[in-house]
């Protein structure tokens, strides 16, 4: 017996809507997927380009620089000596270089023998100046003695003088004789010689207060002399002194020694690149900016530094400042831009960056490749 059987109508439409889609409508599914996720990564990148993107300004040509000192010597000899490595880490104050000091110290004592010399010289010259002080002292108590000599025969002069007046009257009075009348005379002229002499010893001690004068102004011009020949004296020692000094080649700043060029008796001369000392712990970027990139950069602001040597690690540091002129100005050869054939160029400005303190570890050298994103939303340090 044939019975006939029928589907149920549920499962029919079960097996409907298992049946594959058509080819149309898989495509206009997937172009409105791409479409909504299209939209969707332009609303995020326009939000993010809108809230942030716009105030980052980005360059990949930066460096990292440090202020390393190249060494040179003050003076000529040979290296007794080289006291650090290649890549030693030194001290200020380090002795790194020694050359040969047996000249320059010869030279130092012959110059100490000089000062000790000169000061001989000047002590003598000051001995001789207090001697002719003293003889200006002993002529002007000579010359007060002279003048109370030249008094006191002045006195006598007069007295016997008088006397002689007097007994010429009494002679014509008769009243005294001839006799004591010519002893009046001979001690009147006796006075008047006196006289004489006691003035011509007062002009003598006189001229002799002159002469010590003049030798005391001679003896002070041999002080002036001696003195300043003392003072060269010395001048000269200070320089074989610091000339014996510069034998000893000392680390200026605290750093790592780089370019060792030096080797022992090697003959150096003034201003021959021996070494560099660079301080590894004050190393700074220097990130060449377009000009357009600077309308809204200010000193103070963050930034995020990102290292080619460490790139999965990221650095901050600060905005320090901007150079005063691009880097075409300073060049040896700068660009001449008056002629007929003019292209206009965008120029790049040095900015310098201060790094914070490192994370992680991080060594960074001077010369590194860098990539630097200033963000120029933050406030300058000083209006914080």
């Amino acid at each position: 017996m044939n019975i006939a059987v029928e589907k149920p109508p549920l499962a029919a439409d079960q097996q409907q809507r298992k049946a594959p889609l058509p080819t149309l409508t898989r495509r206009r599914l997937a172009l409105y997927a791409t479409g909504g996720l299209s939209v969707v990564a332009v609303l995020v990148f326009g939000g993010y380009w809108f809230s942030t993107g716009r105030f980052l300004e980005t360059t990949d040509d930066a460096y990292v620089r440090a202020d390393w000192v190249a060494l040179s010597p003050r003076v000529a000899g040979y290296v007794a000596q080289v006291e650090v490595d290649d890549d030693q880490a030194v001290k200020a104050g380090d002795v790194l270089v020694r050359l040969q000091n047996r000249d320059y110290q010869a030279r130092r004592d012959q110059a100490e023998a000089g000062v000790a010399e000169a000061q001989a010289a000047l002590t003598a010259a000051q001995a001789s100046q207090q001697v002719a002080v003293e003889r200006i002292n002993q002529q002007q108590q000579a010359i007060l003695q002279a003048e109370s000599a030249v008094h006191s025969a002045e006195a006598e002069r007069r007295r016997s003088e008088l006397d002689m007046q007097r007994y010429q009257g009494l002679v014509r009075d008769n009243a005294a004789t001839v006799q004591r009348l010519e002893s009046a005379n001979a001690n009147a002229i006796q006075a008047r010689a006196a006289l004489q002499s006691a003035q011509a010893r007062q002009r003598e001690q006189q001229s002799q207060l002159a002469m010590a004068k003049a030798q005391a102004l001679l003896a002070e011009a041999q002080i002036k002399q001696r003195s300043a020949a003392l003072a060269s004296a010395k001048a000269r020692h200070a320089l074989a002194d610091q000339d014996t000094q510069d034998t000893v080649i000392r680390a200026p700043i605290d750093g790592v020694v780089g370019q060792r060029r030096v080797r022992a008796g090697q003959y150096v001369v003034p201003g021959q690149p021996l070494l560099a000392v660079v301080p590894l712990h004050q190393t700074y970027v220097v990130a060449n900016y377009k000009e357009t990139q600077l309308a809204h950069m200010r000193p103070g602001q963050p930034v995020e530094i990102s290292i080619d040597s460490f790139s999965s690690q990221h650095l901050r540091g600060r905005v320090a400042s901007f150079s005063p002129a691009s880097g075409n100005v300073f060049a040896l050869l700068p660009s001449d831009n008056a002629t007929g054939n003019f292209t206009k160029i965008v120029q790049r400005f040095p900015v310098r960056i201060l790094l914070d303190q490192a994370e992680g570890g991080v060594q960074v050298l001077p010369g590194m490749s860098v990539v630097t994103t200033v963000d120029t939303r933050g406030e300058p340090a000083d209006e914080q």
